[in-house]
């Protein structure tokens, strides 16, 4: 087992030529994705709002919040993201995951569809 990092596009929900490929470390401990800000306002995604969230160490921390679609290979969805700042680490989290409808396989070190959806 280790860390498993894989390639995301990750574009404007307004605009979906907007977009960028950049390898984000999967964080199956971590609720939300986080993508450096100024990367975001590149693409021209506005935070819509503030949160705070609990880091592993117990440190919390305020950050921007947002909106973009995410890209795993042919898979595409729309999930919240949080405007990272410097020294924070770039994550794709369970939310995206789950979107995405895929899974972290820790063994492995790779990405897998999850099984059917339960209504």
């Amino acid at each position: 087992m280790g860390f498993t990092s894989v390639a995301v596009e990750i574009s404007n929900l307004e605009a979906p030529e907007r977009a960028a490929k950049l390898p984000m470390l999967v964080d199956s401990g971590a609720s939300s994705s986080v993508v450096p800000s100024a990367i975001l306002r590149r693409l021209g995604v506005r935070p819509r709002g503030w949160d705070v969230f609990t880091l592993a160490d117990g440190r919390r921390i305020r950050r921007q919040v947002g909106a973009v679609w995410f890209r795993v290979g042919r898979r595409r969805a729309a999930s919240n993201v949080v405007f990272g700042r410097r020294g924070d680490e770039t994550l794709l989290g369970v939310v995206a995951l789950e979107e995405l409808r895929l899974t972290l396989d820790p063994r492995a070190g790779q990405l897998r569809p999850l099984g059917p959806q339960r209504l």
